[in-house]
């Protein structure tokens, strides 16, 4: 069983309710969505080798199987209840949030139309943008500005159903600008177009920016790192979010032993057969004598 899922199965049994939805607002004025996707530029993919993102062609990894495995929980939770917006943060920097937030937007994404946006709301250290090698503006502080309508800020990714939203010029006040009205009207009506809209945002015991973001989304995971993540720092930023809000927390940065020991026996033997798309001459060499490539290590 996945790790990401244990953690999240021990969320949900330490008492953050599931089954409460959203609290009912008001929807404030938003920008006008009408043709939004037909206007937004394509780009091709051309991930960060470093920044150690799930490979689609290679769905024997261990690291896409966890994903896989979080995105199958979240899209349970989705039929129970209405989450399309979740917000991905950690209690400290370097933690892998936005590792975390990148692979499960890709996750997604990789479900034919399941139109997934991932937009970097971390004004103060994005990253995004680097993880995908494209610029960095226009973003979503040059639409909050008025300096770009928000069909060119977008980009969809090609091949996918993907649309990446990096974060935009640098600004002196991220704060004030996300208490701006147009913020609430952009991540209510979103929604509406894709069936998930994921943010990465600053940490939570190092900024207020993810608290606010936390109360215009549906729902949040908090990410922590194996040896890394104090129990203390997870408890001041649970204090932190609205307890109903919390779906679960992303456990992150195991040791490559934990991680895919229980998938040796079950890859070697359902990969090493050629069962990757249903025939036996997609074997690739290594794996007809059951060999295990070596995988990078999860990223913080």
């Amino acid at each position: 069983m996945s790790r990401v899922y244990d953690a999240l199965r021990r969320a949900e049994q330490a008492g953050v309710n599931l089954s409460a939805g959203p609290a009912a607002a008001p929807v404030p004025e938003g920008p006008p969505l009408n043709g939004l996707l037909e206007r937004i530029q394509e780009i091709p993919y051309t991930p960060n080798p470093e920044a150690h993102m799930i490979d689609a062609s290679r769905p024997e990894a261990a690291p896409a199987e966890e994903f896989r495995a979080l995105r199958t929980r979240l899209n349970h939770m989705q039929s129970l209840q209405p989450i399309h917006s979740v917000i991905v943060t950690s209690t400290s920097p370097a933690e892998g949030k936005s590792f975390s937030a990148v692979n499960l937007a890709l996750a997604q994404a990789n479900i034919s139309g399941n139109l997934t946006l991932l937009a970097d709301f971390d004004f103060r250290r994005p990253i995004i943008h680097n993880m995908f090698q494209i610029e960095r503006s226009p973003g979503i502080t040059d639409y909050l500005l008025g300096k770009a309508p928000l069909h060119q800020v977008i980009r969809k990714i090609a091949g996918t159903s993907l649309y990446v939203m990096p974060a935009g010029e640098a600004v002196l006040n991220p704060l004030e600008l996300l208490n701006l009205r147009e913020v609430k009207g952009m991540l209510t009506q979103l929604p509406s177009v894709f069936n998930w809209v994921i943010l990465d945002s600053p940490p939570l015991l190092f900024a207020a920016d993810a608290n606010l973001l936390a109360t215009l989304c549906h729902g949040t995971l908090l990410v922590v790192r194996i040896g890394a993540t104090t129990i203390d720092s997870v408890t001041r930023a649970m204090q932190s979010l609205c307890q109903n809000n919390v779906l679960g927390i992303i456990v992150n940065g195991a040791r490559r032993g934990e991680l895919y020991s229980k998938y040796t026996y079950y890859h070697s033997y359902y990969y090493s057969y050629g069962y990757r798309s249903g025939d036996k001459q997609n074997e690739e060499p290594g794996e007809q004598q059951g060999e295990k490539r070596e995988q990078p290590p999860a990223a913080g």
